[in-house]
């Protein structure tokens, strides 16, 4: 099993896109996830990650066909069984840590939610992201930002 400075998490939006077969990013998404089969993945998701997709699969504004909340988590059942899916621990610094990242690159409303998950990331020892917003992590010089291949 790879060490967690060797993870890399997966964002929600990678997540969603890997059940949207109509989305551009289907494909390269779905790839990526089923790369998590594999051991030696490497790929990871936080707490964080599993509640957002919740609240985007089953929310009718976010998708075109909403999961319920059954088929939902059995959908996120299936993410932390994938071998290759390390599930990260929420890390006991990690309100010291965001209020740290929240000096150092203040924003505003939701964006918050990319701190909090860089937080979760950098007290995890993981340092690399695959997401399709690059943007909301690029502040972050700790962390590599990566969109799938």
């Amino acid at each position: 099993m790879p060490t967690t400075s060797d993870l890399a998490l997966v964002d929600t939006n990678i997540l969603v896109y890997s059940l949207s077969k109509e989305c551009a990013e289907y494909t390269p998404s779905r790839a990526l996830r089923e790369q998590a089969q594999s051991d030696d993945a490497g790929l990871c998701i936080a707490p964080q990650t599993i509640a957002e997709f919740y609240a985007v699969v089953t929310n009718a504004r976010r998708v075109r066909e909403p999961f319920s909340p059954p088929d939902a988590l059995a959908e996120i059942d299936k993410l932390v069984a994938l071998p290759g899916m390390t599930l990260l621990g929420v890390p006991p610094d990690v309100v010291s840590r965001l209020m740290q990242l929240l000096r150092d690159h203040p924003v505003v409303g939701r964006k918050v939610f990319d701190v909090q998950l860089a937080a979760t990331m950098l007290g995890n020892g993981v340092r690399r992201i695959y997401t399709y917003n690059t943007q909301d992590f690029a502040p972050f010089a700790d962390l590599t930002v990566l969109t799938p291949p």
